[in-house]
């Protein structure tokens, strides 16, 4: 079962300080966090230990344990088998890492424990949300990323109620601290992607299956965007000027070209929610020597995925079910 697909849905905040809760826009979040915004009740900014946060809609569907497993869920990875059937972390490990970890038995314990973590799914917002985020901060703007669409299967057992988001400072998770025996599915306010909606920590036996798709899409922009984007871009200089200015001294050369660029992809970026601007910008990067052509098509197909979800719903329909 599909639910709605809103990046620009109002989210719901919880104030501590006060007990207040409130519906706001993506533009007051905003606001906020620049200490523009108060707390309608007692007034505390973002910079307050009690200030309001994301929390659940109190009307969220998957908030029914019943139709958790109904729903679709989502989840974006570079590995192009996730979830691997025969995970082995340690398998990439060199002769000279495994010397530095101590040897094959805290390589053992090592595996032991990235084994152990949970598997992390989510709504389709969260999962272009975390892609987009890992572009970013993670240095993976340039890897091919893949789409999943679960399927848990119908006799899960969901834990009661929902936490708030049980991740380390590495987004990790240890599944049996959130499923407890006879748990296979816990539900968490996400804070970091889709905040204040609900994802999933849950083993891979909780899923039936997969439907998984290389994006962006390859053939999935829009062409007349991408077309004046090309047309821009190859009518401008790519050799590089030497910057002016009292900091020209700081900032290496630039390219008339790698200059229209960024500015293309900011331009773009400002057509997306408030809260996906700045990693949309920094995953569709202009460098100096980037082909304009690949680069406008990508850039204008990973906007598609968030304005225009019906046509990445389309390709995932026409994909192979994969069972886990």
């Amino acid at each position: 079962m599909e639910r709605r697909i809103d990046f620009s849905r109002d989210r719901c905040m919880l104030c501590a300080g006060c007990g207040r809760e409130f519906l706001v826009d993506l533009g007051w979040i905003d606001r906020w966090e620049q200490t523009e915004e108060k707390c309608p009740g007692c007034g505390l900014t973002c910079e307050h230990e009690h200030a309001p946060r994301v929390t659940i809609a109190p009307r969220d569907p998957a908030l029914d344990n019943e139709r958790v497993p109904q729903f679709f869920w989502y989840h974006t990875s570079t590995c192009p088998d996730w979830p691997a059937k025969h995970f082995d972390p340690a398998a990439d490990l060199t002769a000279e890492t495994r010397l530095r970890m101590g040897g094959e038995e805290h390589v053992a314990a090592w595996t032991a424990r990235q084994r152990s973590k949970a598997l992390h799914v989510g709504t389709y917002e969260a999962a272009v949300h975390n892609m987009l985020r890992r572009m970013d901060d993670q240095a993976d703007s340039r890897n091919q990323f893949y789409l999943y669409r679960v399927r848990l299967r119908p006799d899960v057992v969901v834990r009661e109620g929902w936490l708030v988001d049980p991740s380390d400072w590495l987004g990790d998770v240890v599944l049996t601290e959130v499923c407890p025996s006879g748990i296979d599915v816990a539900r968490y306010l996400n804070y970091h992607e889709d905040p204040g909606g609900l994802s999933l920590a849950l083993g891979r036996n909780a899923i039936a299956s997969v439907q998984e798709i290389a994006i962006p899409l390859p053939d999935a922009w829009d062409g007349g965007w991408a077309r004046e984007a090309i047309a821009t871009l190859e009518s401008a200089s790519d050799v590089p000027v030497p910057a002016t200015g009292k900091l020209a001294r700081f900032m290496p050369p630039s390219s008339p070209r790698a200059t229209e660029g960024r500015e293309l992809g900011r331009a773009l970026a400002g057509r997306l929610p408030v809260n996906l601007r700045r990693q949309f910008e920094s995953a569709v990067s202009f460098d100096e020597g980037t082909d304009p052509v690949p680069w406008a098509r990508r850039a204008s197909s990973l906007c598609g995925l968030i304005v225009d979800p019906q046509r990445v719903l389309a390709a995932l329909d026409a994909a192979e079910h994969r069972e886990v």
